[in-house]
């Protein structure tokens, strides 16, 4: 099966975006961010996934996440790699207009310009059916008209554009059903406020306000009446890439723990030597080459075109990567004990942030409803 072993050209890869990442150690100030966003675009990593007719390197979401877990493993996970080329650029490149895929898949590759996503609501949490974020036709000039809120949505402030999941109103039926409209960040009516997080990441959370922001009629993204293929079409990839995101930080907490247990020495050897201290990071290690495994079968069956396998794989790729990057960083933080907490050693900030795989887009236990529906064929909960 392909899935088991990479290729000579992704292990080529693999290798190149490591010793990329290692030239630039971990850093909280948002210009660094941005420059190291920028060098890896120049490189081709950003935008590995998009097609070549639009400057982009012509792969997959494969190669992507493989990028996005090489540079957490180094300490630097790009968030927005997750929104920005997985998320906006795949919906963009399969459904958008010749137009938009002309306006913004070149500057999304090149890394001059990001777009934001935005789906989460107050009331509607994991529910997008409970989506109210509306958007309706100005009959008189075509354009749509965009009303609602949206919470915890990513580096807005640095984004150019977000693409908004809205709702219209079906003719035939009367029910509301998704839309995916771009949204630029300097539209009238289009407001955001930041979150106060007690997550330490250079990538800023947003509420946003849409009070009846006016969009022409192309900003809408595809075809009005196949919002759910479109809008799943990206939540699948953000899903594959979470499971980088937390991946690469397991890897790059144990990596910081597994150089403490090797030097630290208590009594007359270092500390691991201790089975008490080395299981535990020998199954950390296990449970995060699980979930790469089942990262890697997911990225494969998207690429390949099958949608909804992706979608069964990609979900237990995001879980499976949530569980073992919190343990992975609870064992690391464990192991080097007080200085586990300490600024020096840069474990403690990733007590938080571990969560976010948890957590984000998806709670582990929706995924646990999917599978329990979906695959196993039980009965639904709601």
């Amino acid at each position: 099966m392909t899935t088991l072993i990479e290729s000579e050209e992704h292990k080529a890869l693999r290798e190149a975006v490591a010793a990329f990442a290692r030239t630039h150690p971990h850093t909280a100030r948002p210009e660094d961010n941005k420059r190291l966003w920028q060098e890896a675009a120049k490189l081709g990593y950003i935008g590995v996934n998009l097609p070549e007719a639009h400057g982009g390197g012509g792969a997959g979401i494969t190669e992507l996440a493989l990028v996005l877990e090489e540079l957490g493993a180094a300490g630097n996970p790009l968030l927005m790699m997750i929104v920005s080329p997985a998320i906006c650029g795949t919906v963009i490149a399969r459904f958008g207009t010749e137009e938009q895929q002309r306006d913004w898949l070149p500057s999304l590759a090149d890394g001059t310009r990001l777009m934001a996503f935005g789906i989460t609501e107050p009331d509607a949490g994991s529910n997008s059916h409970r989506i109210t974020t509306t958007a309706r036709r100005d009959a008189a000039t075509g354009d749509w008209i965009l009303t609602g809120r949206k919470v915890f949505v990513s580096g807005v402030d640095i984004a150019d554009a977000t693409l908004i999941v809205g709702r219209t109103e079906d003719a035939r039926t009367g029910k509301l059903k998704p839309c995916l409209f771009i949204v630029p960040r300097d539209a009238p009516g289009f407001e955001r406020r930041p979150i106060d997080m007690e997550l330490n990441a250079v990538e800023r959370q947003f509420e946003l306000t849409l009070d009846d922001v006016r969009l022409p009629a192309d900003a809408l993204v595809g075809d009005e009446d196949a919002g759910l293929l479109q809008l799943f079409a990206g939540l699948n990839p953000e899903r594959v890439m979470t499971a980088a995101f937390g991946i690469g930080m397991g890897r790059y907490a144990l990596s910081r723990a597994l150089d403490y247990a090797r030097e630290r020495t208590v009594w007359k050897t270092p500390i691991g030597a201790h089975q008490a201290i080395a299981h535990p990071l020998a199954q950390a290690h296990i449970e995060l080459e699980l979930a790469r495994l089942m990262m890697q079968k997911a990225a494969h069956l998207y690429d390949a075109g099958d949608d909804i396998g992706a979608g069964e794989a990609a979900n237990m790729a995001k879980y499976a990567a949530g569980e073992a990057c919190v343990k992975a960083v609870d064992q690391a933080v464990h192991t080097l004990g007080g200085n586990g907490l300490t600024r020096e050693y840069g474990l403690g900030r990733l007590i938080t942030a571990s969560r976010v795989a948890r957590i984000a887009p998806v709670s582990r236990e929706m995924i646990l409803n999917y599978v329990c529906h979906q695959t196993l064929g039980l009965p639904k909960s709601y």
